[in-house]
């Protein structure tokens, strides 16, 4: 009766807070693969965090998510305690000695009927090293509950958990540098880190991006949310991890992130293998190229929510473009139409008009590079 009366309290404290509306964010499937948009790091009343846990869903819904996972911290907030002591004196109902699984139950009917697949997940959190770290595509969330933190890695592993680092430059643990320490060695080693945030919230760590290149590892970007999810202005979104997934399940999330199949969507760049953003520039972009004389048309017609921006690159010196603009980097905003004229000199006929898609990070802060031919 009382988990009824839970649940029945968390539908009625999120739709008064939220309209039902759900967004869409257009960013293209790539060949074999549908692109799911996906946030795996963030907290409720239950550990640290300000809101009862369907609100995490009705966020998620209305910045048109497909799945999330909650991650309380595995330890009790003294804060967050006289949160719950209140609620026991509004409900009469006991939120003493919780299990760790309490917010993925609550919020697991409601995502259902929301269309958000949701993921359960905890955060081991330590001081560094080895510093926080997301289990998520657990089966049970108190079996990590350890002193020690290495039982709690093993105990997520023996789940079959997918593991990664949760901002490897947070001030608090490393104030001075963003290190990789021993014990990550020692954690990768045993098969017990499978990815590292490159972005937490609008924080973007370039080290953690060049240790997932270097040693094989997912990339993520998450927001970390604690209180209520801003209201984003127009064009903007919170911090995400597109996940490359054979379907629309869970199951084919953790097959991609186990596959390294993901890209990071934080404030106009997309963080990623260059395979990925390659295939992402031209299935969002219809490119047609037409020639007239010594001139030709590029037109790029963007048809996805992304924003792109270009920058000439080395070419042939008889190829004049971008300059006759009156801004460089040229800027291909969302589902909208530029046309790029390419001046061919010297009785040239055609060549390569090289550029770099500078938002589009295939390595730490720099771009990916593109040719269109004429």
């Amino acid at each position: 009766m009382k988990k009824i009366i839970l649940i029945f309290l968390a539908v009625c404290i999120s739709l008064s807070l939220f309209a039902q509306r759900r967004e869409r964010i257009v960013i293209p499937d790539l060949k074999g693969y549908v692109t799911l948009k996906c946030d795996f790091h963030m907290h409720t009343i239950f550990s640290d965090g300000t809101v009862w846990p369907t609100v995490r869903v009705d966020e998620a819904s209305r910045e048109g998510l497909d799945a999330i996972s909650i991650t309380e911290h595995l330890n009790e907030n003294p804060e967050n305690r006289r949160y719950l002591q209140d609620l026991e004196r509004l409900t009469d109902i006991s939120f003493r000695n919780l299990s760790h699984n309490i917010s993925y139950e609550i919020v697991q009917p409601y995502a259902k009927e929301r269309n958000i697949i949701l993921i359960r997940g905890s955060e081991i959190t330590r001081d560094m090293p080895p510093g926080h770290h997301n289990a998520i595509f657990l089966n049970n969330s108190d079996e990590l509950k350890k002193p020690d933190y290495m039982d709690a890695f093993h105990a997520a592993k023996a789940q079959n958990a997918f593991i990664f680092w949760n901002h490897p430059g947070y001030l608090r643990q490393q104030p001075d540098t963003t290190l990789w320490w021993p014990e990550h060695s020692q954690l990768l080693e045993q098969g017990m880190m499978h990815g590292i945030e490159v972005v937490n919230g609008f924080d973007y760590y370039p080290e953690a991006h060049r240790w997932c290149l270097e040693k094989n590892l997912t990339m993520l970007g998450n927001f970390d949310i604690h209180p209520p999810m801003p209201n984003f202005s127009s064009g903007r979104h919170r911090t995400m991890t597109l996940v490359f997934a054979k379907e629309r399940t869970a199951e084919a999330i953790h097959e991609a992130l186990k596959e390294r199949r993901t890209a990071v969507y934080f404030n106009e760049y997309i963080i990623g293998e260059e395979k990925y953003l390659k295939e992402l520039f031209e299935n969002a972009l219809d490119i047609n190229v037409t020639k007239t004389g010594n001139t030709a048309q590029i037109t790029l017609k963007n048809k996805s929510d992304l924003t792109f921006h270009l920058k000439s690159t080395a070419h042939d010196a008889r190829l004049t473009y971008f300059r006759n603009t009156s801004v460089e980097p040229v800027t291909i905003a969302p589902q909208s139409v530029q046309t790029i004229s390419v001046r061919l000199n010297d009785g040239i006929t055609g060549g390569d008009v090289n550029f770099v898609v500078k938002n589009f990070l295939v390595e730490p802060n720099r771009g990916m590079k593109y040719t269109i031919k004429i």
